[in-house]
């Protein structure tokens, strides 16, 4: 029984029940403080949009369990059985089957929806959050890239329930073991081509490398890049829930895989993270990723994508179809730097960066020495020559805004360092240097836009602002494949759970994870709502730091927590897009297989010919 008050609080009336049944005696609490005996054994867990009910104590009864009846408003509109929808969340809090099972009495979903069950008053609780607050375990992150390591424990499913009542998607099990975190996994590849270090026929990741899925779902983990970085790693939402759609290998991702992947995805989950791109304008009909993209927005799903790491030149943003959300790459407020001390005392400082000569090196010269390099590499000749590390300093690299992961001890400096560096080899017999472990500092100038990430404006659509937003892309602690080699030497033997990333590949599941997160408070909105609640609450970006302005950063740094509540949404139709296409010149031959309904342009109008 639910009393409301003046002011429209619930209260809640609990009456005492065992697990045996009811009590002789049953005290009713009324809003008032007083209570009344009665005849009625049924306590009512309501629920309202705007207010969530506070519980009594258990204390206050002397019976552990109680039947609950959890309101959850209208009937549910999903084509899902309501009955395991409300049996899934009872697993979850309860650990489970079969204790949902025995708790659950009644399920209600003809005209409303709800259950009641029998539940202890701190399950009666959990509850109460669960149905009260975001549904993070109902959202569902589709992530289209070069597969995952499901043994990482970024995704172990400890305290997961069984996956939503909703998803009805595919496990490819070869190499492959699903869990409740990972609970969907497909992998494609219509070329039938395998190169070294890809595993044939699995999701599994194999010497390709990709952190995505841990960036934007990962659950709470310690970790390091042996020991650099140390602390708790997580995703965006760490509780939402992962399929994983391998269309990348290491000769590249088909158009056709691509295409299929989305087609598999659409009917399965909310979110879409694809952390790729074309490194040449296509139209938006050639573009699989613009494709799949809109038919992701036709049902209800939002596509996050990478911008591109071809900056920092203007018109090379990729991924700009309007319906999509393109993510840029910034800056965090830790930079990860490397010094070296000359012998004569002399410090310089750089990223860290550990760059090492490749080429025919003498280790009668070379062994247990620093060697200073006017060139870039990945370290494999010193390393091979028993070097202990390398000073670089290339012409062509100056200043980099990000670091690198290398496999010897190094340091890049600027190219005015690098005279003063080889000034001082000249002037002494035994010239000598430290360069010392790679430290953490704090980044006082960031968020700022990194110069890799591509600069707007669109190639295709110039009157449409592309980037969108941009997201932490810089110097990223991300989950790592144990077979993937820990430096850009490709044959380092170091393994590693984590490693440190810079690309808007890495900005782009940040961007996801935020999206994941603002669906999973606001379940019913739209892609086009949810894209305008990220982007209307940015953070402002300083425009004195980029000369691109907002063809850097689009509309400002990630906010996911104002996201929730932008105040104001910008919404847009499958019909609004169609419009769109029609104004740049698109005919309806060309629209066919972009809409739904037959349409005309016609005098900028629309002219519905039927289904």
């Amino acid at each position: 029984m639910v009393w409301r008050n003046q002011s429209e609080k619930l209260v809640l009336f609990k009456p005492q029940v065992s697990r045996n049944g009811t009590s002789d005696h049953i005290t009713e609490f009324t809003h008032n403080g007083e209570s009344r005996d009665i005849f009625t054994s049924l306590s009512v867990v309501a629920f309202s949009p705007c207010a969530q009910l506070p519980l009594p104590r258990t204390e206050e009864f002397s019976f552990p369990m109680q039947l609950h009846v959890v309101y959850m408003g209208g009937r549910p509109q999903e084509d899902v059985s309501v009955a395991s929808k409300h049996h899934a969340m009872l697993h979850r809090v309860l650990g489970s089957a079969s204790a949902a099972k025995d708790s659950l009495v009644h399920s209600y979903g003809r005209s409303f929806n709800g259950f009641a069950a029998k539940l202890t008053q701190e399950e009666a609780t959990r509850i109460s959050d669960k149905v009260g607050g975001p549904q993070e375990s109902d959202v569902v992150i589709g992530l289209l890239d070069t597969g995952v390591w499901p043994e990482h424990p970024s995704f172990n499913d400890s305290g997961f329930g069984p996956p939503p009542a909703k998803w009805k998607g595919t496990c490819m099990t070869t190499n492959f073991t699903c869990n409740n975190k990972i609970i969907g996994a497909r992998y494609y590849n219509s070329e039938n081509s395998y190169y070294f270090g890809d595993i044939p026929i699995s999701t599994r990741h194999g010497r390709t490398w990709n952190p995505t899925a841990s960036t934007a779902s990962g659950v709470e983990v310690e970790a390091s890049y042996f020991g650099l970085a140390k602390g708790i790693a997580r995703g965006g939402v760490p509780k939402s829930r992962i399929a994983v759609y391998k269309v990348c290998w290491a000769f590249g991702c088909s158009s056709a895989d691509i295409l299929k992947a989305f087609d598999d995805a659409l009917q399965m989950v909310d979110i879409i993270s694809v952390s790729l791109g074309s490194g040449w304008p296509d139209d938006y009909l050639d573009d699989p990723i613009a494709i799949g993209s809109f038919h992701a927005m036709r049902n209800g799903i939002l596509t996050s994508n990478s911008a591109g790491n071809s900056g920092p030149f203007p018109v090379t943003v990729s991924n700009y179809a309007p319906w999509s959300l393109t993510v840029a790459a910034s800056t965090i407020d830790r930079k990860l730097v490397a010094r070296m001390q000359l012998g004569n005392g002399q410090m310089f400082t750089s990223r860290y960066c550990q760059i090492l000569y490749n080429g025919a090196m003498s280790s009668d010269v070379v062994a247990g020495k620093i060697v200073f390099c006017e060139a870039l590499w990945d370290g494999s000749g010193i390393l091979l020559a028993n070097g202990v590390g390398t000073i670089m300093a290339d012409v062509l690299v100056e200043n980099p805004d990000y670091a690198f992961s290398w496999p010897l001890p190094a340091t890049l400096i600027s190219p005015e360092d690098g005279k003063i560096v080889l000034e001082y080899i000249k002037s002494t017999e035994n010239p000598t240097a430290t360069i010392f472990y790679s430290d953490a500092w704090k980044d006082a100038m960031a968020p700022t836009v990194v110069s890799f990430s591509s600069r707007g404006p669109s190639p295709i659509s110039p009157d449409i602002l592309k980037p969108d937003i941009t997201a932490p892309g810089v110097d990223i602690l991300a989950g790592w494949s144990p077979l993937s080699p820990s430096s850009v030497y490709y044959d380092d033997e170091r393994s590693t759970l984590f490693n440190i990333i810079s690309g808007t590949s890495m900005s782009c599941p940040h961007a996801s994870g935020a999206a994941a997160y603002v669906k999973a408070l606001h379940p019913n909105w739209s892609p086009a709502a949810i894209k305008s609640a990220l982007m209307t609450t940015a953070y402002v970006m300083d425009p004195r730091k980029h000369e691109d302005l907002e063809f850097a950063y689009g509309s400002g740094q990630i906010n996911p927590v104002a996201a929730r509540d932008p105040g104001l949404v910008f919404d847009a139709s499958e019909a609004d897009y169609i419009n769109f296409l029609c104004k740049q010149g698109y005919n309806t031959t060309t629209q066919a297989s972009h809409r739904r309904q037959q349409h005309l342009c016609q005098h900028n109008t629309w002219t519905s010919l039927g289904p």
